[in-house]
């Protein structure tokens, strides 16, 4: 489940926010404006170049999908974001009384909303509100994979090697109809605010990298192989089928 950080007295959501900002910048680096300079560029590629259709998951369709999904939203990538989890948890008054809501129907405005009422102070605190506020300006819902079974993605990428294992379940109980291919990649990304942002930079780089392909199935270990070295990342790789 996500952990949660305090602000210090006196600090807001928003400074929280530009402070981890500006971090993640200096420990990116020179990886930060790469991923800009080509993220900005998108809309110039070739006309008629078909764009690969992307989903990134995690548990609870909350933080690390969430913060991917609205890096690659704004650099125009085609992309919906999922969860595996049982229910949507998010951290409660301790680990023993997360706050629990349903898949595919309670608002992301509902969860802000009853946590606001419940303890403002204590879910501002922690990030919670903040993260929730960003959450439902990108979508109405956090949504389950193992429910999305009429979408259709050239690449899944997993946060989590266990959400990884739950998505690839998932593709080999829903059987092959069409033969069509999807590549699954993995990227272990810690459940926190700051982890998630920092990886989330290192998926936009890896999504760029597969859109940049003339052929994906062909060329995608060698992409993989590729950014691992570049990044001393590991990524996990295989193949489902529609």
């Amino acid at each position: 489940m996500l952990e949660t950080k305090r602000f210090k007295s006196g600090e807001t959501a928003k400074d929280e926010n530009l402070k981890e900002e500006k971090e993640t910048k200096m420990v990116e680096g020179e990886e930060e404006s790469k991923v800009k300079t080509v993220g900005d560029d998108r809309s110039n590629n070739e006309e008629g170049k078909r764009r690969l259709r992307f989903a990134v998951v995690c548990s609870s369709n909350q933080n690390r999908s969430m913060e991917t999904h609205n890096f690659m939203k704004r650099r125009h990538f085609s992309v919906a974001s999922y969860g595996t989890g049982t229910c949507v948890k998010l951290p409660g008054p301790s680990i023993q009384e997360p706050n629990c809501y349903d898949f595919d129907s309670v608002s992301y405005d509902f969860m802000y909303k009853d946590l606001e009422k419940k303890d403002k102070a204590f879910y501002t605190a922690n990030g919670i509100l903040s993260m929730l506020d960003r959450n439902r300006g990108i979508k109405d819902h956090p949504e389950k994979f193992q429910q999305a079974r009429d979408a259709r993605f050239d690449v899944i990428l997993t946060c989590e090697s266990r959400v990884f294992d739950e998505v690839l379940k998932d593709m080999e109980e829903r059987g092959s109809d069409s033969g069509d291919t999807v590549h699954i990649c993995n990227l272990d990304i810690t459940d926190n605010h700051e982890s998630a942002t920092i990886g989330a930079h290192y998926l936009v780089r890896l999504s760029e990298k597969l859109e940049e392909s003339e052929d994906l199935d062909d060329e995608i270990e060698e992409i993989v192989e590729k950014f691992q070295e570049e990044t001393e990342q590991d990524v996990m790789h295989t193949v489902a089928f529609y």
